[in-house]
């Protein structure tokens, strides 16, 4: 029998306009991660701001973690974080402008990483 698929991919849309769709995938991906599951966090649309540097800073659903912590926590333990590529151009942010850690990807990337994960959740 074949090693089991523990590969979660997390794609985000939304950022500090809805603090727990922002907030949530990220508690997810790092459970994922203590669990020795890989996690993808990849962020689209509106969540693009989140892989902004100091965005997240300000980002605090109630009842959780600040935002800002859960990121860094996520990155400290090898998950992988990726920004669309025409989401951040629509929006015209720079890579420079993006944190340490995040990759920027574009749609081929995104499927092939979809279709080799367990799950995909979207929030």
């Amino acid at each position: 029998m074949g090693e089991e698929n523990k590969k979660l991919m997390f794609i985000v849309t939304s950022a500090e306009e809805q603090p727990e769709r922002a907030t949530i995938p990220f508690v997810l991906a790092n459970a994922a991660l203590a669990m020795d599951a890989e996690a993808i966090v990849v962020l689209q649309t509106m969540g693009v701001y989140l892989g902004m540097k100091n965005y997240a800073r300000h980002v605090h659903a109630a009842g959780f973690p600040p935002l800002q912590d859960l990121i860094d926590m996520f990155l400290e333990q090898g998950g992988k974080l990726w920004v669309c590529e025409p989401c951040i151009k629509a929006r015209q942010i720079s890579q420079g402008e993006l944190i340490e850690g995040a990759s920027i990807v574009a749609g081929a990337s995104l499927v092939d990483a979809m279709l080799d994960a367990k799950n995909v959740a979207v929030y």
